[in-house]
């Protein structure tokens, strides 16, 4: 295996099933590896492992050479089937294993696929023990396991059902969503088994779309990353809430009763403020990222509620809530923690707590857009400009000037930001400001700068 290659990214390993990194001789002496690493740390005993998957055609063979690696490698596997990927970090933390893997290319196509790996808390895996791992499977020789891959996989029912029972427990009361009308889109992945059972447990009245995965539809048109379909039955059919999740349910994009679509920046504004009701919000901050709009930050100000931004992905966001001892956070794309609950971004976590506060909202006459009306979205722009290099920007004497009138034109009133692509050549600019046409003509002020120096 090369040294120049870097298996690990932003989220775990992604690529095309079958072709390197997520062929099966990779994919094997990765799991053999990660075992000996598992090993290494609980000197004397069999480390566990909880393994599960999303809906994708390609998972079960992924999962069977996982397996098969692992236990060549001494560790012991515990396999959940299709699962969101925090129901593997919450299974990961109630059994005590060593870590967790997750089978799963999130909001990605079908033909994509990925691996994720969670330590013994649930946490994502550091990037330096991702790196640190790359290094053992690189320093090692590994033959391949001698025994039948090909079989189909014993899932333990009891594991996922284990799960559920968590998220159910995290709303008070006997059937605590009765009344309560509400949308699920499954996006075809691993909430597809699940969203449903869990709204009707709930007492929720529940409208199922894309729930049924057939290995290549997950994402397809639908989910977290198309939610207009849900969006308009929410409003034709006069429910309460909609929800739309991605391919391993780690994000939750909701719709209002009038079928407006609502990211992110909107969950965290509801869920903080309520949380600040309850008086559970200590300390009264929540941690966003740099693309968070001004109109989250302006709106929590007026409760009472400050923001900690940090670099994009919810990899960099549970860091921060870690580092300062906050207990919400998350990004526009719908990845939200609340850390007292979960260690990771959860789905249909976020959906049973917003539909809570829904519900709660709507015996009180105040549906989701009224509870929603103090939140206005400032107008953003985001321009990306291809680069031939990446130097630092603010090095940069043109760019850096040009970015300094561009706020002092903005002041208070906006925001900017400038950063370069983590996996693209490109420099990206993103502004917002009290109305569209003049971050428009800032955006292309600043972007025909950099095109001009590095472009």
């Amino acid at each position: 295996m090369s040294k120049q290659r870097r298996l690990f990214g932003t989220d775990g390993i992604r690529g095309r099933f079958g072709a390197a990194p997520l062929d099966r001789a990779t994919v094997t002496a990765l799991a053999v590896h990660l075992a000996a690493t598992l090993r290494e740390r609980s000197p004397g005993g069999v480390p566990l492992v909880v393994l599960g998957g999303d809906t994708r055609e390609s998972t079960p063979a992924l999962c069977r050479w996982l397996a098969a690696g692992l236990t060549a490698g001494g560790a012991a596997v515990r396999f959940a089937g299709v699962i969101p990927t925090p129901g593997v970090a919450r299974l990961t933390r109630e059994l005590q294993a060593a870590a967790g893997v997750v089978v799963s290319a999130s909001h990605n196509p079908y033909p994509d696929n990925g691996i994720k790996l969670l330590d013994a808390q649930g946490f994502k895996w550091s990037e330096a023990d991702e790196a640190a791992l790359e290094r053992h499977l690189e320093s090692g020789t590994t033959e391949s396991p001698t025994g039948d891959d090909s079989g189909e996989m014993k899932e333990d029912p009891g594991l996922r059902e284990s799960y559920l029972l968590h998220l159910a427990r995290t709303v008070p009361g006997e059937a605590p969503l009765a009344g309560l009308k509400i949308v699920l889109d499954t996006g075809n992945g691993a909430a597809s088994s699940s969203a449903g059972e869990l709204f009707t447990r709930l007492g929720a009245a529940v409208t199922l779309l894309h729930a049924a995965p057939d290995g290549r539809n997950v994402n397809a048109g639908c989910g977290s990353t198309a939610p207009e379909e849900m969006a308009a039955r929410v409003a034709a059919e006069g429910a309460d809430l909609g929800a739309a999740f991605d391919g391993d349910a780690d994000r939750c994009i909701l719709a209002d009763e009038q079928g407006e679509i609502r990211d992110g920046d909107a969950i965290l504004y509801l869920w903080a403020t309520a949380l600040k009701a309850r008086g559970e919000l200590a300390p009264p901050r929540i941690v966003a990222t740099t693309m968070s709009n001004l109109g989250l930050e302006r709106a929590l100000l007026r409760e009472g509620v400050g923001i900690e931004r940090c670099d994009v992905g919810d990899r960099y966001v549970v860091e921060a809530m870690r580092r300062t001892g906050i207990v919400l956070g998350g990004e526009q794309s719908g990845h939200i923690v609340e850390s007292r609950l979960t260690s990771t971004g959860d789905g249909l976590l976020t959906a049973v707590q917003i539909a809570r506060i829904v519900q709660i909202g709507r015996q009180a006459g105040q549906p989701l857009s009224q509870l929603l009306a103090d939140f206005r979205r400032y107008p953003q722009v985001l321009l990306n400009v291809r680069v031939l290099r990446k130097p630092d920007l603010t090095t940069l004497p043109r760019v850096a000037a040009a970015a300094r009138s561009v706020e002092e034109r903005l002041g208070e009133d906006g925001r900017l930001v400038l950063r370069y692509s983590g996996t693209e050549p490109l420099a990206r600019v993103m502004i917002e400001g009290p109305d569209q046409s003049t971050i428009d003509a800032l955006a292309g002020e600043l972007a025909g700068v950099i095109a001009a120096e590095i472009g």
